[in-house]
């Protein structure tokens, strides 16, 4: 099949498309591409991932219930982890996980895997995208090389390109369809075949690259940016901490001016799947080129070290009453890396919750989104908010600044509070001793 067929099914929306990873990403882009009219085959290791799609069953936040079950139910949606009827598609888009290693390092194996995968069934005419967010040249180093063992040409016989991932996880506003994508194919006609892909799918602008290693370091760029401006404003939080002054009143004040300046707010740290960990693959290629990239690390350095200051700061807060960070009961407020979802992943409270096993602290934690979690080699649960709770508490320690949180409770029943993300901004009357980041 020729790029010109590849372009009519794909305008026609005959053609059949792949989605490998059913996760934060996979899920919500084979969803939407089923939305607008593809049959979509999703493919997992993971047999309950299966399970649930094929059952109509949703769980991932950016997903709607109702249009999972409806798609599915149409037969526009099916999940396997038979990766043999990968023979059976058009297009594939590569969506599993880039985690570091032990030593900082990427781990590329899952998409060394998936491509092995594709390549057993690859076939004239094929399209495969690359999202996952990796460092620049894994498009054409390591996923191009794999598929043409096959014996088919890149550009000729198939064609293949790099999309980035731009999911934000609980954003109201943009999601997977609105979102404006980057794509840069290995050829010309890689390019144009991914781009009218994802013009067919998405309502937001398909902006085009000269390479795939070009969008590569675009996302880098872009998760690089928001990983150093939230070290450069934690670090400020820190010198303000020490000066008196407070941090976010004087954000507050900068956001007013309209041009030259774009607010970063600070927190316990960073989480997520993407800024804690995306700069580092830069970081690790920049090796390559006998460069060092000083700002990025000094910037990890700051954001990694919250976790230990946010503790530090609770035991100061503590030792004004007498008490010891040691068998103080302290009710922690949040789980997840950010506000109103039920993701965990790098997220701070782990380290904060490793650091207060560590001081003995009597603790629990509270989250509406999540029941359990793992912090290190061990497994939590979180309890409800109530106002005992909070009345019992040595100490009330607000990580994540959840929707759900009845703020105006815990200002009038808690005795300390000690709030890392300016929770309680619109509160008007705090009974509480109130101390923030």
């Amino acid at each position: 099949m020729s790029g010109k067929t590849l372009l009519q099914k794909i305008n026609d929306k005959s053609a059949v498309i792949g989605v490998v990873g059913l996760g934060y990403v996979g899920l919500p882009l084979a969803v939407e591409k089923a939305k607008a009219g593809f049959k979509v085959i999703g493919f997992d290791i993971l047999p309950n991932r299966v399970d649930m799609v094929n059952k109509g069953i949703n769980y991932i936040g950016d997903v709607v219930d109702e249009e999972l079950k409806e798609l599915v139910s149409e037969g526009l949606l099916r999940a396997t982890t038979d990766y043999s009827l990968i023979s059976d598609v058009d297009a594939v888009a590569i969506c599993v996980p880039t985690p570091l290693d032990q030593y900082q390092q990427p781990n590329v194996s899952y998409v060394e895997n998936s491509a092995k995968s594709i390549a057993k069934y690859l076939h004239p005419g094929m399209l495969v995208v690359l999202e996952s967010t990796t460092y620049p040249g894994t498009t054409e180093e390591v996923v191009k090389p794999i598929l043409e063992e096959t014996g088919l040409k890149v550009g000729e016989e198939f064609f293949l390109a790099y999309s980035p991932e731009r999911v934000d996880p609980g954003n109201k506003v943009f999601n997977t369809k609105n979102t404006p994508k980057v794509v840069g194919g290995v050829t010309p006609e890689c390019t144009e075949i991914a781009a009218a892909l994802y013009r067919s799918v998405l309502e937001g602008e398909v902006h085009v690259v000269s390479s795939p290693r070009v969008a590569e370091m675009e996302k880098i760029l872009e998760n690089t940016f928001r990983n150093i401006n939230i070290a450069l404003v934690n670090e400020m939080a820190i010198l303000c901490n020490k000066m008196g002054i407070d941090i976010w009143e004087v954000i507050d004040a900068a956001k007013t001016k309209p041009y030259g300046y774009m607010a970063f707010y600070p927190g316990p740290g960073l989480g997520g799947h993407c800024i804690p960990i995306d700069p580092f693959y830069l970081t690790w290629k920049a090796r390559e080129y006998n460069y060092h990239t000083r700002l990025i690390e000094v910037a990890g350095e700051i954001n990694n070290e919250m976790p230990e200051f946010v503790v530090d700061r609770i035991m100061k807060v503590l030792n004004r009453y007498g008490k010891a960070l040691n068998g103080a009961k302290v009710a922690v407020l949040g789980v997840a890396y950010k506000k109103d979802i039920d993701d965990y992943r790098e997220s701070p409270v782990m380290e904060i919750v490793q650091l207060l096993e560590k001081y003995r602290a009597d603790f629990v934690t509270v989250d509406p989104h999540i029941s359990t979690f793992r912090a290190g080699d061990k497994e939590y649960e979180t309890v409800p908010l109530t106002e005992e709770l909070l009345e019992s508490a040595d100490l009330v320690l607000i990580t994540t600044d959840h929707s759900a949180f009845d703020y105006e409770l815990i200002a009038k029943k808690a005795k300390v509070i000690f709030d890392t993300r300016n929770a309680l901004k619109d509160v008007q009357k705090i009974e509480a001793d109130y101390e923030k980041l």
